[in-house]
């Protein structure tokens, strides 16, 4: 979801993961929070968000111009696959003159993990 100052914002608010599944998948959660808890499974279940993802995580950040060549995909493909990781609330998203840096948020990938952890 894009704002009107161009800023994406995360369709599952990170507190959302941890108050719909408290117990992570050992207790059954409502048919809605599955439905937006599968929306950030989604954006990680992609091979490139995936290769993308762990990228900008082992450096911290990234700008987006720099992540082609690792993935070996285009420039367009590239920045679908990290806007759809920024809606899903895993990358911050910092515009920088003309380029697009991103960092992953820790917090984020944490309540996810936990999610697995039980």
């Amino acid at each position: 979801m894009v704002s009107a100052t161009n800023e994406v914002k995360p369709v599952l608010p990170l507190e959302d993961i941890s108050s719909c599944c408290a117990g992570g998948l050992c207790e059954p959660i409502t048919r809605k929070d599955a439905e937006r808890l599968a929306v950030v499974l989604k954006a990680v279940a992609d091979p490139a968000r995936l290769q993308l993802l762990s990228l900008v995580k082992s450096c911290g950040e990234a700008c987006a111009c720099d992540l082609n060549e690792s993935v070996g995909l285009s420039q367009p493909t590239v920045s679908h696959h990290l806007k759809i990781l920024t809606e899903a609330g895993l990358l911050h998203r910092e515009q920088r003159g003309t380029w697009a840096w991103f960092r992953v948020d820790e917090e984020r990938l944490k309540s996810l993990s936990e999610l697995f952890a039980s």
